[in-house]
């Protein structure tokens, strides 16, 4: 033994991170091009999207704050990140606006849209957005593993290592490394999922005994406390609209060569996801019955006392390598595009000179850097994971107003943008416990205010105010109207693409445009569907979504037949 654990299991940690370091080097090869860094040159195929989408909505506190949640309150705890669950067919939706919009992040798109001022604005609440999930990612993954160890290791120490190890690799290669890197580490993340619940039932003497030692709310998927059914549906509704404006997705959602891809990418590998949270879940309730006791404020060290009791020497090296890879990615993804967020938006916006791809790939690399140092500043000093994703939540939601009113509606503007994140911000400052004299109501109340008051806000002073340059609407639609593969009709109009990449069409170019062939985009058109209505016109869209909503009923139905089990 040492430093808790044994030789075994410190052989493991080290094959993986020899391996992992090798790749991400071979990478590195590819990367010729700022484009090349921030959306691996929009080469992705389908099964690389679905890696990627795996591996950077995937993080190891997830797992912790949900084994947490589930050892308090049982399946219940799940919704802390099934909230998504019914999302996740919009997906499907939402995937080929951001490839269409063929920008390198969602900041453009606010420039492009509303101006840059709120695009500087949007930057603002990446960088918070990005430190705070370094954060939460590091200090989680950290103290899991320390207990593990049984406290040999700090977690201070454990921080250091994570971040010495991502940035050997990632810093090189930027998206590409994760494109190369994430299906392998899909297969460690789902194998932290799912591996301790064999040992849990075999210690606990099979499902039956484990429910005998716990109340039976601790097997249902609506808690009678905090993860009540009012709870699950404002989650579920406030993470549809903050989904949008989480500032990573635009290279998740859009670096792949085909809107197909880009598709399957983001909802399959979502899904992905949805069925590995069931794992965490289950660890939790288990835990509980198997070592209780545990307070409110040290729910968040069961699964990692679950690991150090249930599994055998070699297998918990297994799991710190796993829990490990579930970091990885999502790390990547967060750095890459906040990198991109400062280089493109901030950066050469206020640089007069012309830089060099060179010039780029360093400056880059230098905030990707400051990115992961301000990650490790929160890291040690962030109090508690899930309030952590309580406040991620809120600063996502705040822009996804704008965000989709700006897509769907031509009349959406700037000043009805600030005007909605004033008045969504204030409502959630006025209900919540935030100040003295606030009305201290809990999360859900909270998003049933803060979300109608910004919606009306946007709209109501986006008609009473000045509408946006008609020039400039009609270069964004022509983009969300232009499908991937046909970049001729808007270079034939002069319209200006951020960054095109490799770029493949779903089916054969005619004279006849592919949104009417099936690929017009429903979200789009959505205030004009009355007249432009047809199931040939949105094919592709609305059997997409009815197999997506198929597979949302399958996954519930899968944790339902395991909750009724024994």
């Amino acid at each position: 033994m040492y430093l808790g654990l044994a030789f075994l299991d410190w052989l493991v940690v080290a094959g993986y991170v020899a391996v992992i370091v090798a790749l991400g080097w071979w990478a590195k090869r590819r990367v010729r091009t700022s484009g090349d860094y921030f959306m691996a040159g929009r080469r992705g195929n389908k099964i690389a999207m679905i890696a990627n989408a795996l591996g950077a909505g995937t993080h190891t506190d997830q797992a912790i704050a949900v084994a947490g949640a589930a050892y308090k309150v049982g399946l219940a705890g799940i919704w802390y990140q099934w909230v998504y669950l019914f999302v996740t067919p919009f997906f499907w939706l939402l995937t080929p606006i951001y490839r269409r919009l063929r920008y390198v992040t969602t900041a453009d798109y606010y420039d492009e849209r509303f101006g840059s001022k709120l695009s500087v604005a949007y930057v603002v609440m990446a960088m918070m957005y990005f430190a705070m999930d370094l954060g939460l990612i590091l200090k989680g993954t950290a103290l899991a593993i320390s207990a593990i160890t049984g406290g040999q290791i700090s977690t201070e120490s454990i921080i250091i290592f994570i971040i010495i190890f991502f940035l050997t690799y990632s810093v090189a290669g930027g998206l590409a490394s994760a494109l190369s890197l994430n299906l392998l580490q899909g297969i460690f993340i789902l194998l932290l999922s799912f591996m301790l619940i064999p040992f849990a039932l075999v210690r606990g003497g099979g499902m039956e005994a484990i429910k005998e030692k716990l109340p039976g709310y601790m097997f249902s998927f609506v808690a009678p406390h905090e993860v009540t059914l009012f709870f699950i549906i404002m989650f579920v509704i406030n993470g549809l609209i903050g989904i949008v404006a989480q500032p990573h997705h635009m290279a998740v959602a859009s670096s792949g060569k085909t809107e197909k891809s880009c598709r399957m990418g983001w909802t399959y590998g979502t899904f992905t996801k949805r069925i590995a949270t069931l794992g965490w879940a289950f660890i939790g309730v288990f835990a509980a019955a198997l070592y209780p006791g545990l307070s409110e404020h040290n729910r968040e060290l069961a699964f990692g006392i679950a690991v150090k009791n249930l599994l055998p020497l070699g297998l918990v090296g297994l799991m710190i390598a796993a829990m490990t890879a579930a970091v990885l990615p999502v790390c990547h993804n967060y750095m890459v595009s906040g990198s991109a967020l400062f280089t493109e938006n901030i950066f050469k916006r206020y640089r007069k000179a012309e830089l060099s791809n060179n010039q780029e790939l360093r400056i880059a690399r230098f905030a990707s850097v400051i990115i992961m140092v301000g990650g490790v500043a929160v890291a040690l000093t962030i109090p508690s994971i899930v309030k952590g994703l309580i406040l991620q939540m809120f600063l996502t939601s705040y822009f996804g107003i704008s965000f989709y009113l700006g897509i769907m509606w031509r009349r959406a503007n700037r000043y009805g943008v600030w005007a909605s994140l004033i008045v969504a911000f204030m409502a959630n400052l006025i209900v919540g416990p935030y100040l003295p004299f606030g009305l201290h109501l809990g999360v859900p109340y909270q998003i049933a205010v803060f979300l109608p008051a910004g919606f009306l806000a946007m709209i109501v002073v986006s008609l009473l105010t000045q509408p946006e340059p008609e020039e400039k609407l009609n270069a964004i639609y022509a983009l969300l109207h232009t499908p991937v593969g046909e970049e001729f009709r808007l270079r034939e109009r002069g319209i200006e693409m951020k960054f095109e990449g490799d770029s493949k069409p779903e089916e054969e170019i005619t004279d006849v445009s592919l949104e009417e062939r099936g690929h017009s985009l429903l979200l789009v058109d959505l205030l004009d569907l009355h007249k432009k209505f047809s199931f040939k016109r949105y094919r592709v869209d609305l059997e997409g979504f009815a197999v997506a909503l198929l597979f949302v009923l399958g996954i519930f139905a899968i944790g339902l037949i395991a909750a009724a089990a024994g």
